[in-house]
């Protein structure tokens, strides 16, 4: 009788054993899903899908409901860590006795962090896409399964935030917003898994709709244009002296733009007079000017661009004022920074010194300066770099006068009139003890 005895005991410790065991292999699988499929690439979850991976679209739906998943991973985790430890603990204390209690908590927290925590996140953290594949059968039935408890907690839990005050937010997107997105690549690059140029580009992308026309214009002051009334052949020694194609004609007053001239179509037409430039009738070679509102956002105008089949548009004011003029050209280089070609001089307006400091034309814009200098000073406020230290200062400044702001020595090196012409600009240094803190 005692051996049949001692042979049943040992039969319910195997039998608690396996159910330890089993407990523990689950509470790894619901850590691994979790983790899994809350880092899995949707984006490569669409691909896998369309070229007929069943899996993925089980993926798919199962993140559709990201909150009813992971409240079935988190409630799988809980009913096996508390089963594990509960046989564990009879495991014990059959053999070990009361102190078996104590070993019992010893041993299971060793073994839940290590094999139901660490080792399985550890794990799916690395390769979230495999893992969710692999994961996603067995986590839409535990997800049906535990599909009626999740709705009384749920219930239960939107009850207990109403009573306190809070609100439930029930149509919260579950993805990334423009602000994520870009914070991701960010960190990215610094991780050293994006390289700036496409960290730019994709940043420069992401926010198209946030920039309007006037922040990439070409200002009036810097804009080449011609007097339509010239005699034709001094126009046309004007046109092939310039370094555009596309060049504003104006009548009587330089505000009254009154045509484009392309220098592709008056060659056109000195060809068809015979190389005869007082034959020519320069309006008749003009096309109509395009005139765009500053406030177009580069999205629509770029949009625009692509309906018209044109590369050139003029920018007015809201009282029809010329702005300045906005080139195709502008906003492609605004996503994938300068597209210099023979003409072009780099980063015009911006000399290095040999002190480690930079002369700056007041009139260059702060995003140009930031793209080409791996800076960010604000461009919230102002366009230009003069309309940033006028922002910033708070009147419009003297020659010699130096501010610091933002990280940088700004000091005004030219000015006309109000206009400040010339910048010297320096990085400050930040002491040691500012790095430590």
């Amino acid at each position: 009788m005692h051996g049949a005895s001692g042979d049943t005991v040992d039969i319910d410790l195997w039998i608690a054993a396996s159910i330890v065991f089993l407990c523990i292999t689950l509470s790894a699988f619901f850590s691994a899903s979790e983790t899994a499929l809350t880092a899995a690439s949707r984006a490569r979850m669409h691909s896998l899908e369309k070229a007929g991976d069943k899996r993925a679209g089980r993926v798919l739906r199962l993140l559709g409901s990201r909150a009813r998943l992971i409240g079935a991973m988190l409630l799988g985790n809980t009913v096996v860590n508390i089963g594990a430890s509960a046989f564990m603990t009879n495991v014990l204390v059959g053999i070990f006795g009361d102190s078996g209690v104590l070993i019992a908590t010893g041993v299971m927290t060793i073994l839940l962090l290590i094999f139901a925590e660490v080792l399985p996140k550890t794990i799916a953290i690395n390769h979230p896409d495999g893992t969710s594949l692999n994961v996603s059968r067995m986590a839409a039935f535990f997800v049906i399964l535990f599909g009626p408890v999740l709705t009384a907690v749920d219930a239960l839990v939107g009850t207990i935030m109403r009573l306190i005050g809070l609100k439930v937010g029930q149509h919260t997107s579950i993805l990334a917003s423009r602000e994520d997105l870009m914070s991701a690549v960010d960190l990215l690059h610094r991780e050293g898994g994006v390289e700036r140029e496409h960290r730019d580009m994709f940043g420069a992308i992401l926010v198209l709709d946030e920039l309007s026309v006037s922040d990439v214009m070409i200002h009036r002051t810097k804009m080449r244009t011609i007097n339509i009334d010239l005699p034709p052949r001094d126009l046309v020694r004007e046109v092939l002296a310039s370094a555009y194609t596309r060049l504003p004609v104006w009548r009587e007053d330089q505000e009254n733009i009154v045509g484009i001239l392309h220098a592709k179509d008056l060659l056109r037409a000195l060809a068809y007079v015979g190389g005869d430039a007082d034959k020519l009738d320069i309006s008749e070679v003009a096309s109509e000017p395009w005139f765009v509102p500053g406030s177009t956002s580069l999205r629509d105008q770029l949009k625009a661009f692509k309906e018209r089949k044109t590369h050139f548009a003029l920018v007015i004011d809201e009282y029809g004022v010329v702005m300045g003029l906005v080139t195709l050209e502008d906003i492609l280089e605004e996503i994938v920074g300068d597209i210099r070609d023979e003409h072009d001089i780099a980063m015009q307006g911006v000399k290095q010194l040999p002190n480690g400091s930079i002369n700056v034309e007041g009139s260059v814009p702060v995003r140009d300066l930031n793209r080409a200098m791996d800076w960010a000073l604000p461009d919230e406020e102002a366009t230009t770099i003069a309309g940033l230290v006028i922002h910033e200062a708070r009147a419009i400044p003297e020659v010699g006068q130096v501010f610091a702001f933002h990280g940088f020595r700004f000091e005004v090196a030219r000015k006309v009139k109000n206009r400040i012409t010339l910048l010297n600009m320096k990085r400050m240094e930040v002491p040691d003890h500012e790095n430590d803190g």
